[in-house]
């Protein structure tokens, strides 16, 4: 069982950064891949970026180049920093844990989400 709460949204200019974090509980978080999700008013949710637990990262095409995803296993925390910000990054951001992939049924947790907006 892993829990997360995320943190570190808010309202940004276009062009600016925020550095999302993610806290995992569970002594098992080290096995799980992470991976961060958005979810825009009207739209469904879609995948952003993924970390494996080994490091191994992998992006959503729209975000390549601005997002970073990181974590650090000895704290069980994961972050995303991103740099760049365009209005239509404007969404809830999640952070999930689970067995890989860029898809959410690939992810069985869930954190509740921390609303991001870029303002033009």
């Amino acid at each position: 069982q892993v829990q997360l709460v995320e943190s570190g949204g808010g309202l940004v200019q276009a062009g600016g950064s925020l550095r999302l974090s993610c806290a995992a509980s569970g002594r098992t978080f080290s096995t799980y891949a992470m991976g961060w999700f958005r979810q825009a008013p009207g739209k469904e949710r879609e995948f952003v970026a993924r970390i494996s637990w080994s490091g191994s990262t992998y992006y959503a095409d729209s975000v390549k180049g601005r997002f970073t995803i990181s974590r650090d296993n000895a704290k069980n925390m994961v972050y995303l920093q991103m740099n760049s910000l365009k209005p239509e990054d404007t969404a809830v951001y999640y952070c999930a844990a689970g067995v890989s992939g860029s898809t959410v049924k690939s992810y069985a947790y869930w954190g509740q989400g921390t609303q991001v907006t870029v303002s033009s």
